[in-house]
């Protein structure tokens, strides 16, 4: 197995399979403000993060003005425990498109008055609107501020003082309109969490968007992550959820359970339908690079004389 930290293009048949990673502090960074960014988001977009435009370009059929500064909101559900809310995962709440829409009716006149423009597109999970005043708030995307005490991960100022105040106060309004809003009232009755307030996260543009170079070899993506489709449009990259297995070689994956495609992509590998995988991780938070290739799927034993059997999910990761 060769470790690669900045890896070369390859001539050979290569797949690469991108797993996800945990936030972890630089010991550069000030250790007052969370982490920016999840690993993996950083790697696909780059330190600037501009996540709501490539969102919006995947969801929509809309063109994105390159330069335009977009926001993303997000209905959401916090949890209230003895002493702090935590932020609960969209996948967690089971927010219908209709649901979506009566919400954002209500809430609409005081968005588009704060953000002093009209909201772009609604999707089922995700609003935006061009950032106006908000461009420069400091923000983390659901999937890494979930599951957390969101006092940590609130909107702060950057280079204007009173933006992430402007932004609670816009949050506290649209969140007292929901408390008796029908929707939640029919939501509770029914035994599921209110969405009980507002998320924003993802500001940027697309023309903020830094890429890794292996994407100039990358021939296909698969993967069901919201990011992948509106990155692939972006590229000019095919995109699809599943891997075609019959169309390996070049591909980019993005799973969201990567250990049941790995006995597949194995056997492609030992029967010479590829030369290569590349698996990329995130120890620590840093971006790691691994080749695999036939010969270094074999678990290593000094019983020479019985066959050694190809490494396991878990040992692959491990390893």
């Amino acid at each position: 197995m060769t470790v690669n930290s900045t890896p070369q293009h390859s001539p050979l048949r290569r797949f690469t399979l991108m797993l996800p990673g945990e936030d972890k502090f630089d010991p550069d960074q000030d250790e007052s403000t969370p982490p920016k960014g999840l690993p993996q988001e950083r790697f696909l977009l780059g330190d600037k993060l501009p996540i709501a435009p490539v969102l919006l370009l995947g969801q929509s059929g809309l063109p994105v003005n390159p330069n335009e500064v977009i926001a993303c909101l997000q209905p959401v559900h916090f949890h209230a425990t003895r002493d702090h809310l935590i932020l609960m995962a969209q996948s967690q709440i089971d927010l219908t498109a209709e649901e979506s829409t009566k919400l954002l009716q209500v809430a609409l006149p005081f968005i588009e008055e704060d953000f002093g423009n009209k909201v772009l597109f609604q999707g089922q999970r995700d609003w935006f609107i061009p950032a106006g005043p908000f461009a420069n708030l400091a923000t983390h995307s659901i999937d890494q501020a979930h599951g957390r005490n969101i006092d940590w991960w609130m909107p702060r100022d950057t280079s204007e003082s009173g933006i992430a105040k402007l932004w609670r106060k816009l949050q506290n309004e649209i969140q007292m309109l929901w408390h008796i809003d029908p929707v939640n009232e029919a939501r509770e009755q029914s035994g599921l969490p209110s969405i009980n307030s507002l998320w924003i996260s993802g500001i940027g543009k697309l023309e903020d968007i830094r890429t890794p170079d292996l994407f100039q070899s990358v021939t296909r993506i698969y993967g069901e992550h919201p990011l992948l489709s509106g990155l692939a449009k972006h590229l000019g990259i095919p995109q699809q959820g599943e891997i075609d297995f019959s169309k390996l070689v070049g591909s980019f994956a993005y799973l969201d359970r990567p250990e049941n495609a790995w006995d597949r992509l194995k056997n492609a590998l030992l029967n010479k339908e590829l030369d290569e995988i590349e698996v990329i991780d995130f120890p620590k938070g840093k971006a790691r690079h691994r080749i695999f290739t036939a010969k270094d799927l074999y678990k290593k034993s000094w019983v020479f004389w019985k066959k050694s059997e190809p490494l396991t999910w878990k040992e692959m990761i491990a390893s």
